[in-house]
């Protein structure tokens, strides 16, 4: 399961739904923003971030929805001004009945640390908050130069799954930040990109 970034469902995410399929996974991408109407992705987006994002709760419904597989790996490139993969693996119908999650990826990803004053209605809790219920291992790629999150927001989710002893590897990219993945993007950085996807499918090949 490939969960989109802000910027909504677009060709990049359906690309790298293919990738993973053709290394052998069975691989879905919903389109998150689907309730917001039609449009480009860039339009919806807009349409989305305007409202407020979407609501967390709306999130993890339609991502299990969605889910059809015997087991599953949530993967993100962000929080996506909703749902983060920390929140919905640590969610306790998550994933459906008969189902097991193996693992979950953070790449590139923000907003799981958060203060209290970039709460909103949509997201009321930050991802954060959700490690002590964590069950499967996660997987976090970053680059040093990102801000979002910053190498201090990198190290205080670290340390938290420290803290709780759960199984996790954090990798991070000097020279790079964010969006380094986006070969689309002047943030592209095609050696760490690269390096950073190999470690995707040799987490994959460790847990799944």
């Amino acid at each position: 399961m490939l969960a989109h970034h802000l910027p909504g469902w677009d060709e990049w995410y359906r690309e790298i739904t293919f990738k993973f399929a053709y290394h052998g996974y069975a691989a879905i991408s919903p389109n998150l923003y689907f309730r917001s109407g039609h449009g480009t992705p860039e339009d919806v987006a807009v349409k989305v971030r305007g409202a407020g994002g979407v609501p967390d709760d709306q999130a993890l419904g339609d991502l299990e929805g969605r889910c059809t597989c015997c087991t599953h790996c949530l993967i993100s490139m962000a929080r996506w001004e909703f749902s983060e993969p920390v929140q919905v693996a640590a969610t306790p119908t998550w994933p459906p009945a008969g189902s097991r999650l193996c693992g979950c990826h953070r790449l590139l990803g923000g907003r799981v640390v958060m203060n209290k004053e970039d709460l909103t209605p949509n997201q009321p809790v930050a991802p954060l908050e959700y490690t002590k219920d964590l069950a499967c291992p996660v997987l976090g790629i970053f680059g040093d130069e990102d801000q979002g999150p910053g190498p201090a927001q990198v190290n205080q989710h670290e340390e938290e799954l420290k803290r709780l002893g759960k199984t996790y590897e954090f990798y991070r990219y000097a020279q790079a930040g964010h969006g380094f993945f986006y070969y689309h993007r002047p943030s592209y950085r095609q050696e760490q990109a690269v390096d950073g996807w190999a470690k995707v499918f040799a987490f994959l090949e460790k847990y799944l």
